[in-house]
């Protein structure tokens, strides 16, 4: 990856940009760059990953409703990750329930995308790919994968998503009720509504 390539494309469309070796690096800066303020989480395996929650809870008024303490969208600073990011300068997102993708867009007025460079893609027709056949059938599985049917949900009969139904190796752009690919929300650039933008791409394979 060619992060000084990357860091000047997204930088001319506004956002920030951070890159960071290793993960708890990340996660201190994060720690630093909220101290003071209120921070709310959307669903994330990367801030997960990271003990984001932890490191920022010492630092600044911390919520997540992974750890009971429920969804705030109107927040000074919103954190959570993307389905992918393509080297030519979007960040892309899938989301079924809308609430991780709508603080992305309105409310808080500081936003952080946190990636790994396993998200990386070249281009945004293969970041759409990735968010499409990768993230959310994993993330699905994740959701759904506990579930008795077997059977290819094409129809939108089946109570679950048919990428679980078909083991999680891709979409099958069902309309099944608890589908989680209910709207896919491109950032070209930060909302005017942004005081700040940032994405943080970091040196190792996080989440899905």
């Amino acid at each position: 990856m060619d992060f000084k390539r990357i860091k000047t494309i997204f930088e001319n469309r506004g956002f920030s940009v951070q890159y960071f070796e290793i993960g708890r690096d990340a996660a201190a800066y994060l720690a630093e760059q909220t101290a003071g303020k209120s921070v709310s989480f959307g669903g994330s395996i990367t801030l997960e990953q990271l003990g984001a929650y932890e490191t920022l809870q010492s630092h600044a008024d911390v919520h997540w409703h992974w750890k009971g303490d429920g969804y705030v969208q109107t927040s000074e600073v919103y954190i959570t990750s993307a389905n992918a990011v393509s080297e030519t300068g979007e960040i892309v997102n899938i989301d079924g329930a809308g609430n991780r993708v709508s603080a992305t867009l309105y409310g808080p007025k500081e936003v952080f995308f946190v990636c790994g460079i396993n998200k990386v893609m070249p281009d945004l027709s293969a970041a759409i790919d990735r968010a499409q056949n990768i993230a959310a059938p994993r993330n699905a599985m994740r959701l759904f994968g506990n579930s008795d049917s077997g059977a290819v949900c094409i129809s939108g009969d089946e109570p679950i998503p048919a990428c679980v139904a078909g083991g999680g190796e891709k979409c099958y752009h069902c309309k099944a009720p608890n589908s989680i690919c209910r709207a896919i929300v491109i950032h070209q650039g930060p909302m005017r509504s942004h005081e700040r933008c940032e994405l943080i791409l970091i040196g190792e394979d996080l989440g899905f």
